[in-house]
This record gives structure tokens, sequence and C-alpha cells, in this order.
């Protein structure tokens, strides 16, 4: 039996995986857990990196793996080749042309990302071996994953959001207790090296250009996000608005009696989810779907958790098909909406002073992101911004420009903005952040937004970009802004006067954009989720 063979045939934790020489690309989170998860298999262990914190190379050693650390990716080959591994497990942020990767393809040595593996070993907890839900998608991920698993929480099942949020898989899959849910968030990275995986329920939500830079084109991107369908056994979830997702789950190769089910905001056909007359309803999971639909919950009631914008109701109905899909009865669905709330940094209303809304959508990290936010009010000042990862800004200038009263552009590359204003909005007043020694970023935001507001205008942190040129992550850019925004007030001649709301956690402000990412990882889809 050759080394490929021994390795293919392996699919159960509790199978013999003593002896296989793994390399592990990457020791971020991802390619930490990897290493941990295959040494506790028995397998000999070395990790490449470029780099790593001392606590992960602390760490590598006491779970008994190897580590090299080299910054020329073709010394790095080199040692890889030296190390000649059964398989490889590449962490999500590594480009296929990496050198390393190159070398890897021309010896011929099997490659697993960490979802593939994390699949193979899901039995390691006898009797509980969970079910998969995917979901993936431009925009709108996280805040889908989130509601998935309130709704199956809700109805008594013990369940972990994992993937490209939070948790890696491979830590969910060796949590002592098991789970009977994993709700598996998975980025356009992950979804390129993914094969062999089989869920009970898949979704991708929507498709915009994103991550462009990484995948090389968007036909690259959109095959990449339409392998969430593959060998889905019972329901492929799509947007009935996108005629990306319907051609994804069309072309899918899923498992005999899938169905395809899609969600809207019209009125639903049978095996849909949409709203009518203001309620969602389910025309899907139920025997009499051609005349009859079962009621969720109203637009009103989603409205009182701070859930009615267009695109959040979109997840909510997204999230409705997939739990129905694992025989979730519609009262612990209703229960979970009526307790959810979005997470920070999505749509949060920072404050209102002398009439002026501020707000924090700074996971708006992509075009597509931001225009659902920007749809969402009138008469704004949009701070708009930073690493536009190879995605043009033109078309939603363009678009959006008769919403705006003016711009406040950030970024340490600022050109491409300033140009798409100049070509498609001059008519719209706009004001640069220059890096500056003795102001944040966002200070200067704060103090030219403030010379242009008016009651009744909204200053909108919405940067159709990612953030790292110049912050940590969106919610480092986020913190900062709400931050500096507080400080205006607290400093203004009326602070205090009835015109101020302090609004902390307040989720309730009109309007919502789809959320979008996460800086926080390197070696995971950064600001896109």
């Amino acid at each position: 039996m050759t080394a490929a063979d021994r390795v293919d045939a392996l699919r159960s934790w509790h199978h013999d995986w003593k002896g296989v020489r793994a390399a592990v690309l990457g020791l971020g989170m991802t390619g930490f857990s990897a290493a941990d998860t295959l040494t506790e298999l028995g397998c000999e262990v070395r990790v490449f990196a470029r780099s790593a914190s001392s606590e992960r190379v602390q760490l590598t050693q006491v779970i008994g793996a190897s580590l090299t650390l080299e910054n020329d990716d073709a010394v790095g080959a080199d040692a890889l080749e030296s190390f000649a591994p059964d398989v490889v497990i590449v962490s999500p942020g590594y480009h296929p042309d990496n050198p390393l990767l190159e070398r890897v393809a021309s010896l011929g040595i099997t490659v697993w990302g960490d979802i593939e593996l994390a699949w193979r070993l899901r039995d390691k907890v006898e009797g509980r071996v969970a079910e998969w839900i995917t979901v993936t998608g431009t925009n709108g991920k996280t805040t889908t994953v989130g509601l998935t698993a309130a709704m199956l929480r809700a109805d008594g099942r013990r369940v972990a959001a994992c993937g490209n949020i939070g948790v890696p898989v491979l830590d969910a899959i060796r949590d002592p207790e098991g789970f009977d849910v994993l709700v598996v968030e998975l980025s356009s990275y992950q979804l390129h090296w993914m094969r062999g995986v089989s869920p009970l329920a898949s979704a991708c939500l929507n498709l915009a250009d994103d991550h462009i830079d990484w995948h090389g084109s968007r036909e690259a991107y959109a095959a990449a996000k339409g392998h969430v369908y593959d060998d889905t056994r019972v329901a492929c979830v799509y947007n009935l608005g996108d005629d990306a997702t319907r051609t994804m789950v069309e072309d899918a190769d899923v498992i005999d009696g899938a169905r395809a089910i899609g969600f809207g905001l019209g009125i639903p056909g049978p095996s849909d989810f949409g709203i009518v007359d203001g309620i969602l309803v389910d025309r899907a999971f139920l025997e009499e779907r051609r005349d009859s639909a079962l009621e969720i919950t109203t637009v009103d009631q989603l409205a009182a958790a701070g859930l009615a914008a267009p695109h959040i109701v979109m997840n909510v109905l997204a999230a409705c098909a997939l739990v129905r899909a694992a025989d979730v009865p519609i009262p612990a669905i209703r229960r979970a909406l009526a307790e959810f709330r979005l997470d920070p940094h999505r749509i949060e209303l920072v404050t209102t002073h002398a009439g002026v809304r501020w707000i924090d959508d700074s996971k708006a990290t992509n075009p597509h992101a931001a225009d659902a936010s920007l749809g969402a009010f009138d008469d704004v000042i949009w701070v708009v911004g930073g690493l536009l990862k190879g995605v043009e800004i033109d078309s939603l200038v363009r678009d959006r420009r008769t919403r705006l009263r003016a711009a406040v552009v950030i970024g340490v590359e600022r050109s491409e903005v300033l140009a798409a204003f100049e070509r498609h909005a001059p008519e719209v007043p706009v004001l640069e952040v220059v890096p500056s020694e003795t102001e944040t970023v966002m200070r200067q935001v704060v103090r030219l937004a403030t010379t242009v507001a008016r009651a009744g205008d909204v200053v909108l942190l919405a940067p159709a970009a990612a953030s790292m040129d110049q912050f940590d992550d969106y919610g480092h850019r986020g913190t900062e802004f709400a931050t500096a925004v507080r400080d205006m007030v607290a400093q203004a001649p009326d602070a205090g006067s009835a015109h101020d709301e302090g609004a902390d956690h307040d989720r309730d402000a009109p309007g919502a954009a789809p959320d979008a990412g996460d800086g926080t990882e390197p070696d995971r889809e950064p600001d896109s989720r």
C-alpha cells in the first residue's frame, strides 16, 4: 500500500494514525489546532510557518510537534521535502501558488484542509457523531451561523458554532462531551481546499466580488464557494434573489434526495421560505406546501429584537431553512429569535448627538456589505476606505451617491476611493484623513465629520474594505470609532443634553448591513464573514 493509499483510508478517529508523517502549514489558530490533533492521534508532526508567536512556539514543543520557522519559502519548501510527509494539512490563508504547496504538488503528496481532516475525525466521541450544517457567502455568514446555532439550542440540541468563526472545527470535534450538531462557517479559503464533507444541510447566502486578489478571478472565487453544496444530504439552501447561488445548487453533486430550498423577501413558492403580509413563512417542510405555509414569526416581532433590516431578515430566513432541514420545530425557532441579538460592529448605534446618529458598521468590510448598509439610511456622511482586496468600489459610489451628503476617506492607500468619487460622484464633498503622528485616524474622522454633519444626518462607518492597513481588525476599527465619537460628545458644550443617547449596546438602529469580516486570525479569511 502506498503512502497516499494509506492516508486516504484514514477516515475515522479510531483508525490507526500512528507513524503517519504529517506536515502542517501555518501556526495560527487553525494550524495549531491541526498540529495538536495530529499529535494526539500519534502522528509524527512538523509545522512549517514563516512566523509564530512565542506562546505558540512553546505550545508546539509541549504537544510534541517539531517546528520549522523559515521566512524564505524556497528554503521552507526544501525543508518540507526533506521531511517527506505522507500528508500536508494546509491552513486557509495559504495561497495555492505558495512555493511550499507547489513543491507538494510536484511530489504528489496528499493535501487536506482542516475541514476535511475534521470530517474524517468527527467520530472521536463514540455514540455522538455530530451532524454538520455548513454556511458560506460573501456576507452574512456569522449572523446566519449564530442564528442557526441558537435555533438548534432552543430545541435542546448540544451545538457548536465553529470553523471560520471562533472555535476551529478540529477543536469542536475533540470536545470530550461531543455535540449533536456542528454549524460550520466556511470561508472561501477553506472551501478551496475542502473535499469529502457531506453535510446534512448547506447554504451559500450570496455572492459578490471579494478576495479576488487571493482566488485570482471571480470565477475561481465562485467555484470555491460552490463547494459548500458538495454531497449535501437533505437541503441545499440558496438565495432566490442571487442567481449565482441558484447556479451553484444546480451544478452541485449532491446526495440523492437532497432538495433545493430557496429563501427571499417575497412571497415564497413551494419549497421556499419567504414573507407573506409581514409574516415569515415556511413552504418547504410541510406536507401541504402546494397550498399552505407554516407561520414562523413576523417582521414586527423581529424588529423588537433588532433583526428587521431586510438583509438580516434574509439571514433569519436562511437559518430557518437550515434548521427546519434538521427537524427543529417552529416554537423552538420563535424562542430563539425572541432572544437573539446581533454582535457588535454590525449597524451598532454609538450615540445620537445634536440630532446626528453615529453608526458603527465596521463589519461592512467589502462593497456588497457596505451597499446594504448605505441602503438603510438617507443623508449619510460615509466613512469609507481601507484594504479593498482587489475589488473595485466604483459601482457602489455611483449607485449610492444620492444618499451621500459627504464622504470621509480613510486608509493607507486612498487613491482608488478618491478616484471613484471623482469619476462617479464629483458633487459629493470628500474629506481625506491623512495619517498623522499627532491625531489618531478615528479622531480625525470624527473631527472632519462634525464639520459637515447636521441634524438628521447619519455618520456611518461602513468602510467597504478590510481594516488591517491601519487597525488590528474590523473590531479594533469599530471600537476606535466609537471611542472617538464618545470623546467628542463628552467634550461638546452640550454634553449630557437631552439630545444625547448613549447606546453602547443598542442594536435597534434602523437598518443594518450584512456582516462581513474578521481580521483577528491571519490564517483565516480576513475581514470576510
